[in-house]
């Protein structure tokens, strides 16, 4: 198949040129948008990522221009308004699970390092500074812990909080069997939240989980907790956020998602002077720890991405079982 590729960084061509099962690629840097869609003319298939755009006049025109198949490369899929697609013929396929463990990895790092201050500790140390002051950090040998969604990389992150001793309350409106088996608590997410040390969201963004921390919800954690996202951006409402820093509810902010992440992540900006006044105000903060979406981004994570990538390109060209394929609700 002749497949255009979308939002390609040199390591996703080394993957996808190393996994390819035989199609044609064409790999574009830019994200697929309104103003990039005529680059698909002459394809049957496109390959995006999380922050490229297939809403309906996307997918208007990548119908037009002869489009049959969606491969994601992720596992999220907000960026896909999938009744359109169902309407217009087009198939959507995603990587369901690739590596859980890498961002679940991601998430605990962030924690560590939020916590005990690693990353100032190297500076001070590089600068011949070898003070303690303002260096302390916490125990997280019981420290209450609000789990929100316990899909793959919930499951993962919650057996590295129990090998850490954690006191861990989860929310998700499907409880695993198999995790309650183990010994993990369920509630409502207002309960999960109340008094919460600190708090780590891996669930998907649908209408019901934007903007879930907000003001009203921040209210519900211990003062100085600590937030952590590595699923969406919009999963917290930013400006609500910073409200919350300022006041000491939130003693720490973790990210490895920000809801305006389009035009700033994957780039280097290091020369640019930053639009976004709402991540200038959250890196002005030394108690805020962001990274670029790099929670996937491990050596077995890229390896699974691109062979079930093509798994479902090669099934959907041989007209088999499309297991992958996500279908509108």
């Amino acid at each position: 198949m002749k497949i255009a590729v979308f939002s390609t960084c040199q390591y996703d061509r080394d993957f996808l040129e190393r996994f390819n099962t035989g199609h044609d690629l064409t790999f574009f840097d830019a994200p697929l948008t309104m103003q990039t869609v005529a680059l698909t003319q002459g394809f049957t298939a496109v390959c995006i990522f999380v922050n490229d755009h297939a809403d309906a006049p996307v997918l208007s025109q990548l119908s037009a221009n002869g489009v049959g198949l969606i491969v994601l490369r992720c596992a999220g899929f907000n960026n896909v308004d999938l009744p359109q697609a169902a309407a217009l013929g087009i198939k959507v396929l995603r990587v369901p699970a690739y590596s859980p463990e890498a961002v679940a990895e991601h998430a605990m790092a962030m924690i560590l390092t939020l916590n005990r201050k690693t990353h100032k500790a190297y500076n001070r140390v590089r600068e011949g500074n070898f003070s303690l002051e303002k260096l302390m950090g916490f125990n997280l040998h019981g420290c209450k812990v609000a789990l929100i969604g316990t899909g793959n990389i919930g499951k993962a992150f919650y057996r590295i909080l129990k090998g850490f001793g954690c006191v861990i309350t989860a929310y998700d409106p499907f409880p695993d069997p198999v995790l309650q088996s183990e010994g993990l608590t369920y509630s409502s997410l207002e309960s999960a939240l109340s008094d919460a040390e600190i708090v780590s969201l891996h669930c998907p963004l649908t209408d019901d989980t934007h903007h879930m921390i907000n003001a009203e919800s921040l209210k519900l954690f211990c003062k100085g907790a600590m937030l952590i996202n590595t699923s969406r951006g919009a999963l917290i409402a930013t400006a609500d956020v910073i409200e919350a820093l300022k006041t000491g509810q939130l003693g720490y902010l973790g990210m490895d998602v920000y809801e305006q992440e389009g035009e700033l992540f994957f780039h280097n900006l290091s020369e640019d002077v930053i639009q976004d006044d709402l991540i200038a105000r959250l890196i002005s903060f030394p108690n805020v720890l962001i990274t670029s979406h790099q929670g996937f981004f491990t050596r077995e994570a890229m390896e699974q991405i691109a062979t079930i990538t093509f798994q479902n390109v090669d099934a959907f060209a041989a007209g088999g079982i499309l297991k992958n394929q996500l279908i509108p609700q």
